[in-house]
């Protein structure tokens, strides 16, 4: 099985460097080509399978068409596309618009993936190319959403009623799995008695992971915290990561509540989720946030937003609470919901967050690039 990746994320996170590499162990052989403006922005160190690409400018992405077509013409002297069995995109605009012309030119079958950008830039703010996104997903074999969340909102808001059951059939819940790591330090002994004993006291110990903006929204968390305290409760307030947005830097760091972490690597990362009694991230458009499935790792009860990618992952109460990313008052009534039913969250999270192990999710992925080829073969 011969499956070419057209990627433009690539470079900038080793999520699919991990997904490719877990491929790779099922057989399937994998050329990925990643488009870029600037390949300096690379956070990872790409294998001799990557064609890193710099084919457009900056700001061709302002011309949706225009940019495309320097990324069609560099994907063709690249790479022969005819000699692939099928082609993953891994956004639906960006790369599925290519995959979709290659697939009309070699008649091979395409898969696409939705997500955030597509969903949050695309379709809600460029009304002209809406009609593109749902041609890409009427033609592709089949359509990957992180979540049911995402594949409703979609769906429903933006694919026209005629045309829903034919993209609905082909689409199918993919989620993001996270690193070997989180399996091989599963922390299952957690003394889930302990931090019941503290709630008790009234004390609470909240971590946050990621990159510090914004849309991560931990500014809404410490006015939870304020509410909380009006209620009696003593909040700790762990901030781990790197500040995106400098104006929140002199908010976080001038508060006494917030102990704040630099970025660190995992195997430090994992002491500050061990150290603490829930994750809460607000965050206001998440595509699916694999740091919440890191913590659940741990033992910790997650707070996610109602609504965005991690939301529709689990039933609301199973291994945490969904919440209004805009109302302190919501985060602040789902934290103490977390204490009155810590122990069983906590037990469930060690179990739950297994559905993210990448054997698993790429098994299926190879399988249905079998299952595709036959079809077009067919």
């Amino acid at each position: 099985m011969k499956v070419l990746h057209i990627n433009c994320n690539y470079l900038t996170t080793v999520l699919h460097q991990t997904m490719i590499e877990h491929l790779n162990d099922e057989g399937v052989e994998s050329v990925i080509f990643a488009p870029t403006y600037d390949a300096s922005r690379a956070t990872i160190t790409p294998h001799s399978n990557v064609i890193v690409s710099e084919c457009f400018k900056k700001w061709d992405r302002v011309w949706f068409d225009y940019k495309q077509k320097k990324i069609f013409s560099a994907i063709n002297k690249s790479v022969e596309a005819k000699d692939f069995d099928c082609i993953h995109a891994y956004t639906l605009y960006t790369d599925g618009n290519s995959a979709r012309k290659l697939s009309k030119k070699y008649g091979k079958p395409y898969v696409v993936a939705v997500r955030d950008t597509d969903v949050n830039f695309f379709f809600k703010l460029m009304p002209h190319l809406r009609s593109r996104g749902v041609k890409i997903m009427l033609d592709a074999a089949r359509v990957f959403f992180l979540s049911t969340t995402y594949r409703d909102f979609v769906i429903e808001k933006y694919v026209p009623e005629d045309k829903r059951e034919e993209i609905l059939k082909k689409s199918l819940i993919m989620p993001n799995g996270i690193d070997d790591f989180w399996f091989n330090n599963v922390y299952a002994q957690r003394d889930t008695d302990k931090s019941i004993r503290s709630f008790d006291e009234k004390k609470i110990r909240i971590v946050f992971a990621g990159r510090i903006n914004n849309n991560k929204n931990p500014l809404t968390t410490l006015k939870a915290i304020d509410i909380l305290e009006s209620k009696g409760y003593q909040c700790s307030f762990t901030v781990v990561g790197g500040f995106e947005d400098q104006s929140l830097k002199d908010d976080l760091l001038g508060d006494k509540r917030v102990t704040y972490v630099a970025k660190c690597p995992k195997e430090e990362l994992v002491n500050y989720y061990r150290q603490s009694d829930m994750f809460v991230m607000p965050s206001h458009q998440e595509t699916f946030g694999l740091v919440y499935a890191e913590a659940m790792s741990q033992g910790l009860p997650v707070l996610y937003t109602k609504g965005q990618g991690f939301d529709g992952q689990f039933a609301d109460g199973e291994i945490g609470y969904a919440i209004d990313s805009h109302s302190p008052e919501d985060i602040a009534a789902k934290i103490i919901l977390v204490t009155e039913n810590y122990k069983k969250l906590s037990e469930r999270c060690t179990e739950a967050f297994k559905k993210f192990n990448w054997h698993g999710i790429v098994h299926k992925y190879s399988e249905l690039y079998t299952e595709i080829k036959k079809e077009s073969e067919a």
